[in-house]
């Protein structure tokens, strides 16, 4: 698969106060600088951010601003998700046979997971929707969250590398884009050999009637782009089982793990 290459010109990056003032800027989020410290990249071309936080509905109701909408960035960003995917799985599993490597890739780059991962960084939050898609709950829906996901990820990779080269963009999105993948295979894993931990667990307590399993968030701790979650496991409040990963998700599961080995279940 060939690597996206940069459009030669195209990374001609402004001064950074000229980028502070540019058509549009009042639009972004106040707080959008909390996205930037999540995914771990302080934008120099902030018109890429907006563009790619922009949703087609928003951008047909300010046709006057001519704001372009993050469609065009989603396009590249598929192609750059997909590379990056396909890299590091390669690698991760040297061993797998090229069915399987194709059968993770299309898990870990499907919409499903595409909104997993934004979820993960809140992205829906920033997003800027028109009327109708805000009032009919576009900040949480799949598709709207996915693909503005992508759009996120061409936007990070365009901004973090040069025009002549010399810095790949790849470097700045496989920072923050890694972790979530890892996590997802992590996961998808357990489910192809038949250990969705969560579930036997919830099976084992359903036994019993009137038993409580929760799942409690009792730390975080690292940068918003590398934050470790710390979760525990507790059956009618007494703490069963801990697990620690890169998001809530994957902690959980690691949570009821342990819970599973304490009742002698593994």
């Amino acid at each position: 698969m060939e690597t996206p290459r940069m459009p030669k010109g195209a990374m001609k990056m402004p001064q950074e106060n000229s980028n502070i003032n540019f058509p549009g800027a009042e639009l972004l989020p106040a707080d959008v600088g909390v996205l930037e410290e999540r995914i771990g990249h302080r934008f120099t071309d902030r018109r890429l951010l907006l563009e790619a936080l922009t949703h087609s509905s928003f951008s047909n109701e300010h046709r006057g601003e001519r704001l372009p909408c993050n469609e065009r960035l989603e396009f590249l960003g598929d192609s750059v998700l997909s590379v990056i995917t396909s890299e590091h799985i390669f690698v991760r599993f040297p061993d797998n046979p090229e069915g399987e490597l194709t059968r993770m890739r299309a898990e870990l780059v499907c919409e499903k997971a595409l909104a997993v991962y934004a979820g993960e960084i809140g992205l829906g939050h920033y997003l800027l929707l028109g009327n109708g898609e805000e009032k009919g709950g576009g900040r949480e829906r799949k598709s709207i969250v996915a693909d503005a996901f992508e759009a996120l990820i061409a936007a990070v990779y365009l901004d973090g590398g040069d025009a002549d080269g010399a810095v790949d963009g790849r470097c700045a999105v496989r920072k923050y884009l890694l972790p979530l993948i890892d996590d997802m295979m992590d996961e998808i894993l357990r489910q192809w050999h038949g250990a969705d931990y969560k579930t036997l667990l919830q099976q084992l307590v359903q036994r019993s009637e009137g038993e409580v399993l929760e799942y409690v968030t009792v730390g975080a701790t690292g940068p918003d782009h590398d934050k470790v979650f710390s979760v525990e496991a507790r059956l009618n409040s007494n703490i069963i089982g801990s697990g620690k990963a890169h998001s809530k998700r994957a902690a959980e599961q690691e949570a009821a793990r342990q819970a599973l080995e304490l009742f002698g279940e593994l």
